[in-house]
């Protein structure tokens, strides 16, 4: 099951006509573009679950929360899904957004908690030497292009580390996560699903040495 044409025409359409009256008539190519979407995910979970241990698959949900946005458009033309890694060994998590022109996908830790993110900062000022191996390594590089994005990031290492540190590129990112971005015609391909789990299983070692660092602590020792 690969996302089809009518499902991005209808995102474009909903992006250029985001209002209550005319998704509501509309409805039908909604409840159409949803169930292709649906499968898709699912589809995608099914292949996860080949190489990976996944705990919960979530698709977010069309309608957006207003009350507290300056942008009061009720809906979000898009289609996304999250897809969780089990238990405390296995950290991170995979996610996916279907979107007209911004398609793309992505894994990591988006906003990690105050602990984890301490500990994960706490393993760079030591030693970044694992980490940006993984940067360069060919599949991760072909897939994400060697970044690691971030939502946000400071001007300078945060406090209590050295500002002059090599590696404050890193200790900066208050998120750790790996982007790959689609076209439309990547994304109608027949092919799209195979890169989407070519991605994915690129991700591995990136996330196995994350998992590593966040179950442990500086001296290698297990906290779980």
């Amino acid at each position: 099951m690969n996302i089809n044409i009518a499902t991005l025409q209808f995102l474009k359409d909903l992006k250029q006509n985001n209002q209550r009256e005319w998704f509501v008539e509309q409805k039908n190519r909604f409840l159409e573009a949803q169930q292709n979407a649906k499968l898709f995910f699912a589809e995608i979970y099914g292949i996860l679950q080949e190489h990976d241990e996944i705990e919960a698959s979530k698709m977010m949900r069309i309608y957006r929360d207003v009350r507290f946005s300056n942008d009061k458009t009720p809906y979000k033309a898009q289609f996304a899904n999250s897809f969780s890694r089990l238990g405390k060994e296995l950290r991170g998590g995979y996610f996916i957004r279907i979107k007209p022109g911004e398609s793309l996908l992505a894994g990591g830790f988006w906003e990690p908690s105050k602990e984890d993110l301490f500990r994960i900062r706490q393993e760079i000022a030591q030693d970044a030497t694992e980490i940006r191996a993984i940067l360069t390594e060919e599949k991760y590089q072909s897939n994400f292009g060697g970044k690691l994005e971030s939502f946000e990031e400071l001007k300078t290492s945060p406090r209590g580390f050295n500002k002059d540190h090599p590696a404050s590129d890193l200790l900066r990112k208050k998120g750790f996560i790996a982007q790959r971005n689609f076209t439309d015609e990547e994304v109608l391909s027949p092919n799209f699903l195979h890169e989407v789990d070519k991605s994915f299983q690129a991700l591995r070692p990136f996330f196995n040495l994350f998992s590593d660092i966040l179950t442990t602590n500086l001296n290698g020792e297990s906290m779980l």
